[in-house]
């Protein structure tokens, strides 16, 4: 299977969002493939939050820490 196949909807300062393009029979989704993902846009996000709307058109965020991939979270929600 190929990669997550996404693009970037939008950047601001504190918001790096993409969406999810599928087709999913061909590409794994970015839920599905989160690590790699966030490993792909880690070094883009300078400190931003990574969201994503997923392939049933929900947004949500991929949590970062430390550039890996660390769980999901409603979007807009900032870490402690």
């Amino acid at each position: 299977m190929n990669r997550p196949n996404f693009i970037i909807e939008s950047e601001t300062e504190d918001c790096l969002l993409i969406r999810d393009i599928g087709p999913w029979d061909h590409h794994p989704s970015v839920t599905n493939a989160a690590e790699e993902v966030v490993e792909e846009l880690a070094p883009h996000l300078h400190g931003r939050r990574l969201e994503y709307i997923d392939s049933d058109g929900q947004r949500d965020q991929l949590l970062v820490r430390d550039g890996k991939f660390a769980g999901f979270a409603p979007a807009g929600k900032r870490e402690l």
